[in-house]
C-alpha cells in the first residue's frame, strides 16, 4: 500500500479499506487465491507474505492492522521490488496469469518505465490506477500495459476510489477469464466466439443467413452440439458478459421450450442457461444462487414475441452481477434483477440447441453466437445483420442482397474518470485462481475447485 506522505493518514485508511473490498471477492486460502501486501514509500516493506493467510476474513484483518509508513513516493523502486521478491516468492506451480495493480495519487520521484517494462517481459499484466489531479497520464500508460483505454483507470480522489471497484474487478476477472479475443469491426473484443469454439461450423449444415451475403448453420435432430465446458470456459464466466445470438428458431422450436445455450455440472445441475419459452413465447435466464442451486429471470415483456415468430432475429444477453437484460434487434425487452452467484462447475456440459431437460436437439438456425466479457459490448453490437431493424448506427450500405454486413461499432465514450494511477507507496499481490469450481458429483462439497491462478500486485503510492 502507498505510505508516502502524499497520501496522509485519512487518505491511507481509505485506500486500505478500498483494498479490502477490492480483494474480498476472492476466495484465499493455500490452493485459491493468495494475496501479499508490500507498503512502500522510500523503500519497499513487506507487510503481508504471499499465501500467509489462508482465509478470506484472515487477510482482511491483516490488512486493517496496517499501520502508515510515511516517505518519499519510490514506485519503480516498489514495482522492482514486487517482480524481484513476491510473485517469485510464491510456491504455487499452477498459476496462469499475473496480474500487477498499481495505484498512484501523483508522479513517481524515481524511473518506473525499466521495472515496468521487466514485470512485462516477465508475463506479468500490469494495471495503472490513477487517484487525484497530481497523476501524470504519461507515467500511467508507462507503468500499464497496452492499450491505455484496457489498463489505466481513474479515480477524482481516494474518496471516489470506490466507485472504481466493480470495474476494477471486471477487468481483472477479464484478464484472467477470457485470454481470447474476437474481430470485431475496428477493435478486437475479449470473449468466446462459440460458433468456433462448439465446432458448430463442423457439426451442422451450412445454409444461407440472414442475408445473402451471410453464411448460417443449421442444426437439426441429428445434430448434436455438446463439449465439455473445460474445454470452452476453462476459467469459468467473468462476472459480467454479454451474450448474442442471431437465429431463426424452425418447426417445433417455435412451440417448445428450448435451451439455445446451458452449461451444465457434471451431474446435471443448470449453471448457466439461456431458455426460449415457446408455450409462453417469453425468454428465461437462468444462473447460480448462493443460497439455491439456481436462480432464474423470466423475460416477457411486449416485443420478445417477435422471437418465436420464423423471422431472423439478433439476441443479446446483457448479465450483470445485479441484474439482467434482454435486448431483441437492438431493442431493450426488459431488465430483472439477480441475487449474487457463485462460480460454475466446469467439469459438466455446455451444449447448443436443446429441449428443456433432455439431450434432443431441437431445430434451429444459427448464424452468430459469441459471449463478450465485456458489457460495453452490448451498446456497441448492432444488429445490422437484420435487415428489418431501422438503427442509425447500422451501415447505410447494408443491403438485403448486396454487400457483406459489418456492423460498425458506436462511438461511445468510455470515460473511466474513475481510473488514474495513484502514487501510494505500497504494493499488494494477490495470487488468484479464475472464478471456477468442479463438482465431482451431486453430493460433492460445494468448496471442490479446479481452476488456474492469477497473481494480482496493488501498488498505491
Amino acid at each position: 500500500m502507498d505510505g508516502s506522505w502524499s497520501v496522509g493518514d485519512e487518505d491511507f485508511e481509505i485506500a486500505k479499506r478500498w483494498l479490502v473490498n477490492v480483494t474480498s471477492g476472492f476466495d484465499v486460502s493455500s490452493h485459491y487465491s493468495q494475496v501479499g501486501v508490500v507498503q512502500y514509500s522510500d523503500t519497499p516493506r513487506l507487510e503481508i507474505p504471499l499465501g500467509l493467510h489462508k482465509t478470506t476474513q484472515d487477510l482482511i484483518k491483516a490488512i486493517e492492522e496496517i499501520s502508515y509508513l510515511g516517505g518519499n513516493t519510490q514506485t519503480g523502486r516498489a514495482i522492482k521490488f514486487s517482480v524481484d521478491h513476491v510473485f517469485t516468492s510464491s510456491q504455487r506451480s499452477d498459476v496462469k496469469n499475473r496480474i500487477a495493480v498499481v495505484v498512484t495519487d501523483g508522479k513517481s520521484q524515481d524511473d518506473v518505465m525499466d521495472a515496468s517494462i521487466e514485470a512485462r517481459e516477465q508475463g506479468i499484466t500490469v494495471f495503472a490506477v490513477g487517484v487525484g489531479s497530481e497523476i501524470t497520464t504519461s507515467e500511467l500508460v508507462t507503468i500499464a500495459n497496452t492499450p491505455q483505454g484496457d489498463y489505466v483507470l481513474y479515480a477524482e480522489d481516494y474518496t471516489n476510489i470506490e466507485r472504481i471497484r466493480d470495474a476494477m474487478a471486471q477487468k481483472l476477472c477479464e484478464e484472467s477469464v477470457c485470454p481470447t479475443r474476437i474481430p470485431v469491426a475496428s477493435r478486437d473484443e475479449k470473449g468466446f466466439e462459440l460458433m468456433l469454439g462448439m465446432k458448430i461450423h463442423q457439426k451442422a449444415q451450412k445454409i444461407q443467413g440472414s442475408l445473402l451475403s451471410e453464411a448460417a448453420y443449421l442444426l437439426d435432430k441429428s445434430t448434436d452440439i455438446t463439449e465439455n465446458t473445460r474445454e470452452i470456459f476453462p476459467e469459468g464466466l467473468p462476472p459480467s458478459y454479454v451474450f448474442v445470438s442471431t437465429l431463426r428458431l424452425k418447426g417445433p422450436s417455435i412451440r417448445e421450450k428450448l435451451d439455445l445455450w446451458r452449461i451444465l455440472s457434471k451431474d446435471g445441475q443448470i449453471q448457466a442457461a439461456v431458455t426460449l419459452n415457446g408455450p409462453d413465447k417469453s425468454l428465461i435466464f437462468t444462473t447460480t444462487n448462493t443460497v439455491d442451486e439456481e436462480q432464474t429471470a423470466t423475460f416477457d415483456a411486449q416485443g420478445i414475441e417477435a422471437l418465436f415468430d420464423g423471422s431472423w432475429h439478433q439476441l443479446k444477453v446483457l448479465v450483470k452481477p445485479r441484474h439482467v437484460t434482454c435486448f431483441l434487434d437492438d431493442q431493450q425487452i426488459q431488465d430483472k434483477p439477480l441475487e449474487t452467484s457463485e462460480p460454475i462447475f466446469i467439469n459438466g456440459k455446455t451444449q447448443i440447441s436443446k429441449r428443456f431437460g433432455s439431450d434432443v436437439t431441437l431445430p434451429t438456425e444459427l448464424q452468430k453466437l459469441r459471449l463478450y466479457c465485456d458489457p460495453h459490448q452490448s451498446e456497441r453490437e448492432t444488429a445490422c445483420e437484420i435487415y428489418s431493424v431501422d438503427d442509425e448506427r447500422v451501415s447505410v450500405s447494408r443491403t438485403l442482397s448486396g454487400l457483406k454486413c459489418v456492423c460498425d461499432e458506436v462511438e461511445v465514450m468510455m470515460i473511466f474518470m474513475m481510473c488514474v494511477c495513484v502514487v501510494v507507496s505500497s504494493v499488494l499481490w494477490i495470487e488468484s485462481p479464475a472464478l471456477t469450481k468442479t463438482k465431482t458429483s451431486a453430493t460433492a462439497a460445494k468448496g471442490l475447485r479446479d481452476r488456474g491462478s492469477t497473481h494480482i500486485s496493488f501498488t498505491l503510492c
